[in-house]
């Protein structure tokens, strides 16, 4: 397996190159996971002039025949820059390692249980959201970005992305957000098949919240709903 290098609109010297090699040592990575089939590194360039100290941009791409790897990481030189996805990328290919092995013998979780297992973890209220306190909002101007309504001047960006995914249980959706880095997690479970978000809180700490259709809540917000009252 050999490292693949690459620049995005920029040029990627034979001296990073060489370091690169000597910075992502293949056997220390094949120990951590043996079924690692390319590595991918691109560097990028960020020309804004107020991003000086974030202008070069390193992202590393580990495949293998389990989840893909990713680790990035931005500072004022590529060789800084490389030094922290590197960082990055041995943290997660341990934490996966070590899950790996934890789990041999180890009871799934079913989602049925979460609760009795998970300290703290969210639930919804009769409305279908997590409860909070709820306020009126104010008479503001209301324009429209993207799908949204938005009250006020913003400001606000709006990327909306769709994946496919095949449901999983819960036990490999905490297994996924940690490798992907994010502090939360969208899944559709495979037991109840349907959407659930789980989420970090504190250290291992987790949450999670499940989303169920409430036919009660549907009608009640359904456009006809108040037809039956008139008179």
């Amino acid at each position: 397996m050999d490292i693949v290098v690459k620049g995005r609109k920029t040029e990627v010297p034979e001296r990073f190159r060489k370091h690169v090699a000597e910075k992502l040592k293949l056997e220390k990575i094949q120990k951590l996971d043996g079924k690692v089939i390319s590595l991918d590194v691109e560097v990028s360039k960020e020309p804004n002039p107020r991003q000086a100290d974030r202008c070069d941009r390193v992202e590393i791409t580990l495949r293998s025949r389990g989840p893909v790897i990713r680790a990035e990481a931005a500072a004022s030189d590529p060789y800084a820059a490389l030094d922290l996805a590197a960082e990055k990328l041995e943290a997660r290919l341990r934490r996966q390692h070590d899950k790996r092995y934890s789990r041999r013998g180890a009871r799934r979780i079913p989602a049925a249980e979460v609760a009795d297992h998970v300290p703290g973890v969210a639930t919804l209220n009769g409305n279908g959201l997590v409860p909070a306190a709820e306020e009126e909002a104010e008479a503001v101007p209301t324009k429209k970005i993207g799908s949204l309504e938005v009250q006020g001047d913003g400001p606000i960006v709006v990327r909306e992305k769709t994946h496919v995914a095949a449901p999983m249980t819960l036990d490999q959706a905490l297994y996924e957000m940690e490798l992907v880095g994010h502090d939360f997690y969208l899944f559709v479970d495979s037991e109840t098949k349907e959407p659930s978000v789980v989420y970090r809180r504190h250290a291992y700490d987790y949450g999670v919240i499940h989303l169920s259709t409430d036919t009660m809540v549907t009608q009640a917000h359904s456009p006809d709903a108040g037809g039956a009252l008139g008179g």
